[in-house]
């Protein structure tokens, strides 16, 4: 059953050291500049731990606060703990943004998961490509020529304004496709 999202969510999925983080942060402000209202949402293998021994809000958590919410004039930070580890489903991360307030979730990570996405690849690692078996790789974004099916859009790994111009494509694409109340996964 495919996952529906309240707004546009496209992932970038690579293994590990590809460089997910690096292109992201070399897109987004392309992508803001463009008038894009962007959330990203990251997946990570690591125990996360923003707060610190001897804060309110750690003690607070360590006093058995299974959620906790600090506000200020410019954030809310939310903490949510869980009685064991488990694994975190993107339709849970993607709803506790505010869609009123976005236009796409770019996603780093999840790459198990049915969404579209951009494959990074880098013929130096020696890794294989994702998209033969992921049918959600919408484009391979790599620093050699590929040969791709005519589905999978091939783009310079490089080229940052290529790619935000590939993104705001699909974007345009899934506005002229999908009516309010479908959901986001492909046009």
């Amino acid at each position: 059953m495919a996952d529906e999202f309240p707004l546009p969510v496209l992932g970038f999925a690579a293994y590990s050291g590809t460089g997910k983080t690096t292109l992201l942060t070399r897109l987004i402000p392309r992508l803001r500049d463009a008038g894009h209202r962007l959330g990203v949402v990251k997946f990570t293998h690591h125990d996360v731990e923003l707060d610190h021994p001897g804060k309110d809000s750690y003690r607070l958590r360590e006093a058995g606060a299974a959620q906790l919410l600090i506000a200020s004039p410019w954030r809310w930070i939310r903490f949510e703990d869980h009685p064991e580890p488990r694994e975190p489903r993107l339709r849970d991360a993607v709803a506790q943004l505010d869609p009123e307030r976005l236009d796409l979730v770019l996603v780093e990570g999840f790459k198990h998961e049915a969404f579209p996405k951009i494959e990074l690849h880098r013929a130096a690692t020696g890794r294989p490509l994702l998209y033969p078996e992921d049918p959600d790789v919408i484009a391979v974004a790599s620093d050699e020529p590929l040969s791709l099916p005519p589905r999978v859009a091939g783009l310079d790994l490089d080229d940052i304004p290529a790619i935000a111009e590939f993104i705001g494509s699909w974007l345009g694409q899934l506005h002229r496709h999908c009516s309010p109340s479908m959901d986001f996964r492909s046009p």
